[in-house]
């Protein structure tokens, strides 16, 4: 269930049974022809459809994230490191605060990747509560399923190209990205970045059927779904 569906009554009517609830974070940043909201709308979705059935709260998702090399598109928005740990801190704070315990963060975005080092140091300073980091795309399954489709998948690719994830007019090119020289990029400026990507993806098609979407999609849900099922001890 998502708490922007329930009131503060029925959340601690919940925490009478259930201590766990799911976090989604991600990003606002560019993702060539695709929503800049591609990493907040896909981390806040599969959190949803995957706790949907469990009657576990989702929170909104946090749409700000960690991209620094980005900023040369407009649109983007980056969040310093030291300002995302601060504000995962307070949000797990809080989370205690309440009573819960168990609490899965549904990351979108791999510049978020470091608040995983800092959960283990925020449950060491809090050890009677859990906390999983669960980069969704990346899981073991779902990144599986990403190669069983097509090996070549990147930022921006088909990979991230949902229904929701696409913007109304907006058309997508119909022949796929050279690959980009990743050791290269990481030396470069955002002004340079830019020059670089043209668009922003970094390799590949830009756009599978839906069908091979929804597959990948299921094996997705289902695999974040057992993270908060189960695994907790």
């Amino acid at each position: 269930m998502k708490i922007r569906d329930t009131n503060w009554m029925m959340i601690e009517q919940y925490l009478k049974t259930d201590d766990r609830c799911v976090v989604p974070i991600g990003c606002t940043e560019q993702h060539a022809y695709l929503s800049l909201a591609v990493d907040a709308i896909l981390a806040e979705n599969v959190a949803a459809d995957a706790a949907e059935p469990l009657g576990v709260p989702v929170f909104p998702v946090i749409p700000f994230g960690h991209t620094p090399t980005f900023m040369a598109y407009p649109g983007t928005i980056s969040l310093r490191l030291e300002t995302l740990i601060a504000m995962m801190r307070d949000v797990l704070d809080s989370l205690a605060t309440h009573g819960f315990k168990r609490i899965l963060i549904v990351n979108g975005h791999g510049g978020n990747t470091p608040i995983s080092y800092f959960v283990g140091e925020w449950m060491a300073d809090n050890p009677s509560i859990k906390v999983k980091f669960h980069n969704w795309w990346a899981a073991p399954k779902t990144w599986a399923k990403v190669m069983a489709i097509d090996p070549i998948a990147s930022h921006a690719s088909w990979m991230e190209n949902f229904r929701a994830t696409r913007i109304a007019g907006a058309a997508q090119p119909t022949m796929p990205r050279t690959p980009i020289d990743n050791t290269k990029l990481k030396l470069m400026n955002p002004a340079e970045t830019r020059a670089y990507l043209g668009d922003g993806n970094f390799a590949g098609e830009y756009q599978k059927s839906d069908e091979l979407m929804d597959q990948l999609w299921q094996v997705a849900v289902e695999e974040t779904r057992g993270l908060i099922a189960g695994g907790w001890a």
